[in-house]
């Protein structure tokens, strides 16, 4: 019973690029956080500082590392700046969605 069940769900999902469908979602939260005005507690949290000192070795992965790692994977400058421009932002998550695999 287990086996037909995982050999279902294996061909139900094996079209389906999960990663890909993560970094896009990451893209779209991104243009969208950027977007928001100051006073949101979430573009508060975006763009402080953390206070004090690191602990020893290597530094954590930040969640915005990966994305700037996926804009430059698209070739992409000054994301920032074109996530202001919903429009423009859009064409780049829908490029995003057309490689599948970044």
């Amino acid at each position: 019973m287990t086996f037909l069940v995982n050999k279902v769900w294996g061909e139900f999902y094996k079209d389906l690029d999960i990663e890909a469908d993560i970094k896009e979602k990451r893209l779209e939260w991104i243009g969208h956080v950027v977007r928001m005005g100051h006073r949101r507690t979430v573009k508060k949290v975006f763009e402080s500082k953390p206070e004090g000192s690191r602990r020893r070795g290597r530094p954590r992965l930040r969640w915005l590392e990966d994305v700037v790692k996926d804009l430059q994977e698209l070739k992409v400058k000054r994301w920032r700046q074109k996530t202001v421009d919903r429009e423009v932002w859009v064409s780049i998550v829908k490029d995003a969605q057309a490689v599948r695999g970044l």
